[in-house]
């Protein structure tokens, strides 16, 4: 591809440019419950002080989802702020795909049903072969939503399914806290709806979020052998229904919230499982979303695998909601297909002779490589590149709120020092991460934790005469209190206490665009920067302060170049 053009105005500075995403940190619409005002951030606040500095939009149409509702997200907003103009994405893809019926015309769905339809399978010809669900169970339009599930389940029935199973992962993530029994009562009441004419459809299994099946980055395998244990050989705790499984476990764990919640297994009257998966099975994984998905689906789908003992090994049909690894083909079949995202900045800077450092712990790792570059794994140049993951710990986050903020910061500073990297990009993900456990004291831990590594970087940038951009890809430790929608107050329990939120905010993010070395060559003409933009404006920012004119197709730079 043709490299940048270069702005001969302006070069740039001596040092790099340093892109710092603070995942997860907005600016609150409510004083109580924002975590982000509540913690003592010296050093943000003395980098503000010296800086210009916006606001940008991070979720819904800014981002590519499909309404102003809808809550932003890691992946995406990585999508936008390394792609440099907004896509449509996961969520508003899907709903498409069913609303015009496309997705259900596809080769994909015609496979999965068929091979449902066609026979009894290996397993017995007294058992009729299972059409399998698993996926995130609720509304939230980060990884899933219900609709999304049950257009799929009533496309079955009228596709000459008889037998439907669903696999459940509790949410309390992206929506309440506790609110799992608020999706599935009404459920329980569309599939009694549906289940007339010999049309037979359960949940069979399920657990939280957190503790099976949707690890992510290698984190942590033994929740997808949970999950794989749950859902395939209907091995775990048994109980008559989903609701009896909640309400047990929030009786025998108290203050347990859905993503923790532990493996459940479905039983019918003889005592055995209603929904374990088998010979001549077929399976949708319906998370759109990739991150959590490329796990479970490489222990359905790999014959050399060695990430656990699988024991048996289903024979199944198996489909992804989408591809979720547009580089190796991950999932083999899938039913919708994602964005096609081009033109990346990661790809023009490798083109411009631009040498990058992209860094984060496991956790955001492949945030700031794979969903950066537009969803494609790998480098665009080898020589020109370099990656690098910290290992994140492999415990509750509340109980190591700083994470690995000062490894990443060690890393960071030594590369800028070094004179080897022409763009740094990294991400903390404290505010994200430890937002998500509703644990409050531990966010704001977490927030003074990832100050003083910004304080340390900032040192670091005077030194080197580079610059550094500061900004997010959505909020969430921002908002950590449940507050009514029309009066604004907080949402309490009934000792007082107030009601965690343990999702992302629809909160604007900030954008700081620290340069010591600044003598006037880019302001408006009260030095403010752009306002009204969205995070996909970042890349032609980058760009612009490399010393580099972004494509006329970008977003446009929160700069204004004189």
């Amino acid at each position: 591809m043709d490299s940048l053009q270069k702005n001969l105005k302006w070069k740039g500075r001596r040092g790099p440019v340093v892109l710092v995403i603070m995942d997860g940190v907005g600016y609150g619409k409510y004083r109580e419950g924002d975590a982000v005002a509540d913690s003592k951030m010296d050093a943000l606040t003395a980098i503000k002080a010296a800086s210009l500095h916006t606001k940008l939009k991070a979720h819904g149409k800014a981002v590519g989802l499909p309404s102003d509702d809808d809550m932003g997200n890691s992946e995406v907003g990585h999508n936008a702020m390394g792609c440099g103009r907004v896509f449509n994405q996961g969520a508003a893809l899907v709903s498409q795909a069913i609303a015009s019926g496309a997705m259900f015309e596809g080769k994909a769905w015609k496979e999965i049903t068929e091979n449902v339809t066609r026979g009894a399978g290996n397993s017995g010809a007294t058992r009729k072969n299972a059409l399998h669900f698993i996926g995130l169970f609720s509304d939230g339009n980060v990884h899933s939503h219900m609709d999304h599930l049950k257009a799929m389940i009533r496309r079955a029935k009228e596709d000459g399914i008889e037998r439907v199973r669903i696999h459940t992962l509790f949410d309390g993530r992206d929506v309440g806290e506790t609110s799992a029994l608020e999706y599935i009562d009404p459920f329980e009441e569309f599939l009694k709806s549906l289940n007339d004419g010999g049309f037979d459809a359960k949940i069979a299994s399920g657990g939280g979020r957190m503790w099976i099946t949707m690890d992510r980055y290698g984190a942590n395998w033994e929740m997808v052998h949970r999950g794989w244990e749950t859902h395939v050989h209907g091995k775990g705790r048994l109980f008559k229904s989903a609701r009896e499984a909640v309400e047990t476990y929030r009786g025998e764990i108290p203050g347990i919230i859905d993503q923790d919640l532990k493996e459940f297994v479905i039983t019918g009257e003889d005592g055995k499982p209603v929904g374990t998966i088998e010979d001549g099975d077929s399976v949708v994984y319906f998370n759109f979303r990739g991150d959590r998905a490329l796990e479970i689906t490489a222990a359905f789908e790999e014959d050399s695998f060695d990430k656990f003992d699988r024991g048996r090994r289903p024979v199944v049909c198996y489909a992804g909601m989408m591809e979720y690894d547009g580089d190796t083909h991950v999932p083999k079949r899938y039913l919708v297909s994602p964005p096609a995202i081009d033109l990346t900045m990661g790809e023009y800077l490798a083109a411009s002779g631009i040498r990058t450092l992209a860094i984060s712990e496991t956790q955001k790792y492949g945030h700031v490589t794979y969903f950066f570059n537009g969803n494609r794994t790998g480098k665009f140049d080898d020589k020109l590149e370099d990656y690098e993951e910290i290992k994140s710990d492999v415990v509750p986050f509340e109980q190591r709120p700083w994470m690995k903020c000062a490894d990443i910061a060690d890393t960071v500073i030594r590369a800028i020092g070094s004179g080897n990297y022409d763009f740094i990009r990294l991400n903390f993900p404290n505010g994200d991460m430890v937002g998500h456990t509703g644990v409050y004291q531990a966010v704001i831990c977490s927030m003074e934790a990832m100050d003083i590594q910004i304080g340390r970087i900032r040192k670091a940038v005077d030194e080197a005469g580079a610059v550094l951009l500061i900004t997010a890809d959505h909020g969430n430790s921002d908002d950590m209190y449940e507050h009514d929608k029309k009066t604004g107050e907080v949402s309490r329990k009934a000792d007082g206490t107030p009601k965690a939120k343990t999702s992302h905010s629809l909160n604007p993010v900030p954008c700081i665009v620290y340069d010591p070395a600044y003598k006037g060559e880019y302001e408006t003409g009260d030095k403010a920067l752009r306002e009204g933009l969205g995070i996909s404006s970042i890349a032609a920012t980058c760009m612009e302060l490399l010393g580099f004119i972004p494509p006329k197709d970008y977003d446009p730079s929160v700069l204004v170049m004189k």
